[in-house]
């Protein structure tokens, strides 16, 4: 639709920074066209609002079905049929795959926010695999539209649409128009040229066979005699759901249940549960306003952001490096200016143009030279 030249909207800047919109009007003689277009502009809305989300019938299957053998496995546990190696092996499982998930799927891949050498890449992907949540291009691709067009249509789990749709709706339902279109323009070049990426998106489905069930699964059958099927409900089934729903949760209760000390006008929050079960993601107010930052969290010690101490260790090892962060002059101003004056309130570990992570071409000039100024 062309635009409303009878009524133009011209951005103007600030003084503190923001933006808001100033409106010229024009004779009465173009009130013929503005109704015109406000007319076209209702038809619009109203095809927008026909819009259903439909059920993917086999992913809803999928989820019914994890579901279900989460509750089977979780009998098996608690009524001692599986053995004490196998619910340890179920944990370690379940701890070193969310590292995959929030050292590689998400800060690595999806953010960018820092750089990590071919051997411990490959291992970030083999934990990642582990878990099962798609492979590590498509992951990243909807994490990149999400934070980019966080809280809108183009949002692939929009937390305005409701906790069930945040939380797992989204996986089962057809995307909104919006988040197929915004898909397709989301810069993901750097993850094409990353042979180790692009060869585990290629062969997903024997590596899910095989490091998804099959392994997991096989290791407590063989090395201890555990019984197979409470190997696949505890090993598969358990492990699976709950890497799955910690995941989940970063999507839906850290978008709405907390404080937003870094910038109160978008919706995620710091949720110190959140953060505690998914290695440090829970800081997700602090996140949004600074996706590059590798640490996700302005957080001084290790106990509750577990991934940043991994990726210090290995930045220790020199196979991480160039890490990402953001200044404390920074981080104050920016709570100042935007927060709801919650940061250092309860203890002391504790915006308006959004990016995905380094790399995003809208990401503000003086971030982009801090960032690089203290990489470390």
């Amino acid at each position: 639709m062309a635009p409303d030249i009878a009524d133009p909207v011209v951005p103007v800047g600030n003084a503190d920074g923001s933006c808001q919109s100033t409106r010229q009007r024009v004779p009465a003689a173009h009130d013929d066209n503005n109704n015109q277009i406000e007319k076209e502009s209702a038809i619009e809305a109203s095809h927008e609002d026909q819009f259903r989300p439909e059920i993917r019938w086999p992913d809803f299957i999928a989820q019914l079905f994890l579901h279900v053998g989460f509750l089977i496995g979780i009998w098996q546990v608690v009524t001692l049929q599986a053995k004490l190696y196998t619910v340890l092996w179920t944990v370690i499982l379940v701890w070193c795959s969310g590292v995959g998930i929030t050292a590689g799927a998400h800060r690595l891949w999806s953010h960018k926010s820092y750089k990590a050498k071919w051997p411990l890449r490959v291992l970030l992907m083999f934990l990642f695999t582990i878990c099962g949540q798609r492979d590590a291009y498509t992951w990243a691709h909807d994490h990149r539209v999400h934070h980019k067009y966080s809280e809108t249509d183009a949002d692939p789990h929009n937390a305005k649409r409701g906790f069930f749709f945040a939380h797992v709706g989204w996986v089962f339902l057809t995307p909104h128009p919006e988040v197929v279109a915004k898909r397709k323009i989301i810069d993901m070049s750097d993850l094409e040229a990353d042979p180790i990426v692009m060869w585990q998106k290629k062969y997903y489905l024997p590596l899910f066979a095989l490091l998804v069930i099959g392994f997991p699964v096989l290791v407590p059958y063989y090395y201890w005699s555990e019984n197979i099927w409470v190997a696949f409900w505890v090993c598969f089934t358990v492990r699976f759901t709950t890497t799955l729903n910690i995941a989940f949760f970063v999507n839906s209760v850290a978008h709405m249940f907390g404080n937003r000390p870094y910038d109160k006008n978008i919706s995620p929050v710091e949720n110190l549960p959140v953060a505690i079960a998914a290695l440090g993601e829970g800081w997700h107010n602090y996140h949004h306003v600074f996706p590059w930052d590798y640490k996700t969290g302005e957080l001084g010690s290790y106990m509750f952001n577990v991934t940043t101490g991994f990726i210090d260790a290995f930045a220790k090892l020199g196979w991480a490096y160039e890490r990402k962060s953001v200044s404390p002059d920074i981080i104050e101003r920016r709570a100042a200016k935007y927060g709801d004056g919650t940061r250092f309130l309860s203890d002391d570990c504790a915006h308006q143009d959004p990016v995905w992570g380094f790399g995003d071409s809208d990401i503000a000039k003086e971030d982009l030279d801090e960032i690089l100024r203290r990489q470390e």
